[in-house]
């Protein structure tokens, strides 16, 4: 009878010892499948955000629709100026007045124009692929454009945004809830990876700084 109680005490031990074991050993795996996989998916956001603050330069709104966004792209050209300060004369002063006045005025002079692809991508079509989110079986990011109102005034906005539980589909699904629910000021908060916003004038991403620039 002691041995068996001995031998049931090893096993209850062991038990203890591989829970112990899984329940240090499972979180930092999943930290660095988490690490290794957020860089990626963020890349791709900050040229999503290149992209719709282009296409709001030369068209005046964010794009809400994929294929545009990419068309506009390989498209669109930036127009290249130059600002410079000069006098004329005020002829609304001379005509009250009747003597001559100058005044300082900024001309704004075209230089001329140079394609957005270029001047954002420079060479590379990654825009063409930059709606698929990494580590998923082609699923897109959602994306969403229109308008809200501030101070009376129609303000134009974009968000674009993925649920972290796509991007750690084959993770444990306690951990991936847990990562969701994350507040921490040194990771990505809430349940989205995300850039942009529909509520607010916003164009940031909602990733710490340890992830590169998260503004414009």
């Amino acid at each position: 009878m002691k041995i068996v109680i001995q031998l049931l005490l090893w096993v209850v031990i062991g038990f203890l010892g591989y829970f112990t074991f899984n329940a240090v050993y499972e979180p930092i795996q999943f930290n660095k499948v988490r690490d290794a996989r957020y860089p990626k998916v963020i890349e791709k956001l900050k040229d999503i955000r290149k992209a719709e603050l282009a296409h709001k330069q030369v068209t005046g709104t964010f794009s809400g629709d994929w294929d545009g966004l990419v068309r506009f792209i390989d498209t669109a050209e930036f127009v290249v100026t130059q600002r410079r300060d000069t006098t004329v004369l005020d002829e609304e002063y001379k005509a009250t007045y009747g003597v001559d006045e100058y005044k300082s005025i900024t001309l704004v002079d075209t230089l001329g124009y140079t394609p957005v692809k270029d001047s954002l991508f420079k060479g590379s079509n990654r825009y063409t692929t930059m709606m698929n989110v990494p580590f998923t079986d082609g699923q897109k990011f959602e994306l969403d454009a229109g308008e809200i109102t501030k101070n009376d005034s129609k303000i134009p906005v974009f968000e674009v945004k993925v649920d972290k539980a796509d991007i750690l589909s084959d993770q444990d699904e306690h951990l991936v809830n847990q990562e969701k629910q994350v507040l921490s000021v040194d990771n990505v908060r809430g349940e989205y990876i995300q850039v942009g916003s529909m509520t607010e004038v916003n164009t940031n991403g909602n990733w710490p700084k340890v992830y590169g620039s998260n503004d414009d």
